[in-house]
Formats: C-alpha cells, structure tokens, sequence
C-alpha cells in the first residue's frame, strides 16, 4: 500500500480529489503554505511511512524516510534534492514547473517598469522628504527584450511585454529549434554574446547548470547596452552580484532588478545594497503569496500522483 505524506496548501476538495485519485492509499496531511518554511511539526514517524512525499521537506528529514519511491517538490528548482546523498537510489523527482509563470513574469514585469520610470529612486526620494525631478524616464515601447530562458515564465513575460509595446522579443534557450510563444526569434546560448548588445531589457528566468553559473560575469555585463536593464528571477548563480554592482556604480547599465542573488541572502555589507539603481526583492517572485499558484502547485501535483499509481511518465522528472 502506497503511503501518501501531502505537505502542499489544500483546499478541502483538493484534498478530496487526491484521497479519490489514490483510494487505496494511506494519506497524511500536514500542511505548509509557505513554501520556503520546512513542515516543523511533521512526525518523524510520517516521513519513516511515506512512498510518496508531495511537498519540499527539509533534505536532513529524507534519511528518515526508508520506504521513500517518489518525491514530487512544489517548487519548480530542486537543486537541494540533487546532490549527493539526499535522496536514496531509485527515488524519482519531479518538480512543479509550470506552476510559477503568472507570478514570477508579473513580479519581472513590475520591477521592470518601477525601473524604467525611477520608482525605487523616487521612494528615497520621498523617504528624505524631497521633491526633485530625477530627469529622464524610460519606456517598453519599441524595445528589444532578450530572454534567457524561455519556459512557462520566460513566455508569459515575453507576451507582457509585448502588449506594452515591446517590438522584438529574442530568447536564448538550450535547444533553439524548439519555439516558445512570444518569442520572435530564438539562439542557442553559445550566441549570447553576440546579443546582448542588441538588447533593451535582459531577462533571466535559467535553471542551475554549470553551463549558467557565472553566466552574466563582469565582461558580458559590460557587453550589454550602457542604457540597458537587467531581470533576474531564475537563479542567483546566474550573475555575478558584486560585477554588477561595480558595473551599475560606474554607470553602465540603466538598472538591475534581482529578486535572486549570490549569495543569498547577500550579506549586510554587500556594495549592491548601496547601489540606487538597483531593486532587491528577497526570493519571493514565486513562491505561494499568490494563490492562482497554490492551485497550480496542487493542480500538477495531482496530474502526476495519477500518473504515478497508472504506471504513466512522470511530468517535471529530473531523476
């Protein structure tokens, strides 16, 4: 008998549905709604039960769970569960891409234009209780957006976008023969650099690879446009954060808005802190503060426990 450990944020008739998609399963509910919180007062003895745990447990708690056949994360990155020694041989992993393109593009889209019109200067700003004109403003409209990573999130920020006036939409993605809605033409990531000086807006939405760790080092920052903008809600691995900072502080670059980073958190001391064009969010593009995502996150975990107990392939396998 299949021992089902549900860690996600149901509704009543969500947790209705998963107990009919699996009748003859033991099912133990014990939920989290933020997702970056470990389930603290889930017993030891449910993790030792469990063959299936939908949810993110703490990676320590996994060595506990002996009987474990398939974890189902809630979040679309699972780099945690992927090193060495965390999960056991043979146990599957899947993620819950898919879940996160309405908000993590809406929360791009929203420190872009705070960007581009001076917002988070305004706010000092007012802070100090001033009220100067900090001059030139900026717009989407007509401009050039470079997308790395042209998944669900990458797509859904292309055609936002593009409704505010963008004119031409490129992406950079691993295998460039496959098309992305919204993107007008698309590149191989060995090309990047023959791009970024093309760019208006450079978005990053990449997964963890060691083909993207340290992608965004000071020499391409520099080969973006000295009036451009840069978006990172993918990885933080992904820029070099203290380049940036130097690059910004020197006046290259219009913006930087990083609601990921590296380290992260940055420590109190880091110069991007400092920096007055710089906009920081703390990791939280995603995550479950929407709740449209709460009911993707439960949607794709439901569509795979079916395929699951029907013998199907796994959506968002990584392993």
């Amino acid at each position: 008998m299949e021992t089902v450990l549900n860690l996600l944020p149901l509704t009543d008739g969500e947790r209705r549905a998963f107990q009919t998609a699996a009748p003859g399963a033991e099912h133990l509910f014990y939920p989290v709604r933020n997702t970056r919180r470990s389930a603290e007062d889930v017993p030891a003895e449910a993790y030792a039960k469990a063959t299936v745990i939908l949810g993110c447990p703490p990676a320590d708690v996994l060595g506990a769970a002996k009987h474990l056949k398939w974890l189902h994360a809630w979040s679309a990155g699972v780099d945690g569960y992927l090193r060495p020694g965390v999960l056991p041989e043979g146990v599957a992993l899947t993620s819950s891409v898919g879940a996160y393109g309405q908000a993590v593009s809406e929360h791009m889209l929203a420190m872009l234009l705070a960007l581009l019109k001076r917002l988070p200067q305004y706010r000092d700003v007012q802070n100090r209780r001033g009220s100067e004109d900090l001059g030139e403003i900026r717009s989407l409209r007509g401009a050039t957006v470079l997308l790395l990573g042209t998944g669900d999130i990458g797509s859904a920020f292309a055609r936002q976008c593009r409704a505010l006036g963008a004119a031409r939409i490129l992406g950079v993605r691993r295998n460039s023969a496959k098309p992305a809605d919204g993107v007008d033409e698309m590149y191989a990531i060995a090309e990047l650099d023959s791009l970024l000086s093309l760019a208006d807006v450079v978005a990053m939405v990449l997964p963890r690879s060691a083909e993207t760790d340290g992608l965004m080092d000071r020499r391409r920052l520099l080969m973006m446009k000295a009036d451009a903008v840069l978006l990172n809600a993918g990885r933080g691995t992904a820029v070099d954060c203290a380049a940036l900072a130097e690059v910004l502080s020197a006046g290259h670059l219009w913006a930087a808005g990083l609601d990921v980073t590296d380290p992260e958190p940055l420590p109190p001391d880091h110069p991007l802190w400092a920096v007055p064009n710089a906009l920081l969010t703390p990791h939280v593009a995603g995550g479950t503060n929407l709740e449209a995502t709460v009911r993707n996150i439960a949607a794709i975990a439901l569509d795979n426990l079916e395929r699951y107990l029907a013998g199907e392939p796994l959506r968002n396998r990584f392993r």
